[in-house]
């Protein structure tokens, strides 16, 4: 008996059964081949983030760039550890698996800090932004407060202040005068130790800057000096002690104060 004729004999259903077991077993080919091409086409556009840390940003941006990764420098900070032009940190960390074209941040390092913080307060914005510039610093933020007892521009305070040793960045936040009747964007936060808490109170409150509940604690009473010493002026109960935000920090109206005071 012929193959057709054996075809012809056979029960519609079993043929049916048959057909459908062929075409069951294509769609399955089908699926494993098209999730063997996604996983490859997936796994394929993907990187391992190289450690980049101590190495020279050029050095850095080739390696990235090879494995077609985007290197950005977010920040420059001064290091005595780390020298000029190297990396000081990353992210994403050494070892994380991204997508390619992906962006990986640094900061650079811009070494020790060399030069002296001008003092800029009492000068116009303008000419001090040409002296920070002059000795390779840069202006950040720079907040307006209505000040009717300065011209317009005039530098008020600046933070990190002049002559500062040790800072972090190359920026200089500065706060100017603005108009008296100009509505204030921000502030730099005044040094409050040492002044009674009830003027302190008082000052942050004329600027509408929100203080919580003052900490009052114990303070230490300084022994008489002897000798040729001068004594040690004790803490006058009542006075502020210590205050977040520190001196010198941008705060606006949203920022809350918070006052350690002497008992």
């Amino acid at each position: 008996m012929s193959a057709r004729t054996a075809r012809r004999g056979m029960h519609p259903v079993v043929r049916f059964i048959r057909a459908a077991s062929l075409v069951l077993v294509l769609v399955v080919i089908g699926l494993v081949s098209a999730l063997t091409t996604m996983h490859f086409a997936i796994h394929g556009a993907e990187v391992q983030v190289p450690a980049l840390k101590g190495m020279t940003v050029a050095d850095a941006r080739s390696q990235t760039a090879g494995l077609g990764l985007n290197l950005v420098v977010d920040n420059r900070y001064y290091s005595s550890d780390v020298a000029a032009g190297h990396i000081l940190t990353q992210s994403p960390d050494s070892g994380t698996i991204v997508r390619r074209e992906w962006r990986v941040r640094v900061s650079e390092s811009l070494g020790p800090q060399k030069v002296e913080v001008p003092d800029t307060v009492g000068a116009d914005d303008r000419v001090a932004t040409m002296n920070l510039r002059r000795v390779g610093l840069a202006v950040g933020a720079t907040a307006q407060l209505p000040y009717a007892n300065a011209p317009e521009g005039t530098v008020l305070a600046q933070d990190p202040p002049g002559r500062a040793q040790g800072i972090d960045g190359p920026n200089v936040n500065l706060l100017v005068a603005a108009p008296a009747e100009e509505t204030p964007d921000g502030f730099v936060m005044p040094d409050m130790v040492g002044t009674p808490i009830v003027a302190a109170q008082s000052a942050l409150a004329r600027v509408g800057l929100k203080v919580g509940a003052p900490v009052f604690e114990d303070v230490h009473v300084p022994p008489v000096g002897a000798g040729n010493a001068p004594p040690v002026l004790p803490i006058a109960p009542g006075s502020v002690t210590g205050q977040q935000p520190a001196a010198g920090m941008r705060v606006d109206a949203t920022t809350p104060v918070k006052l350690t005071v002497a008992k």
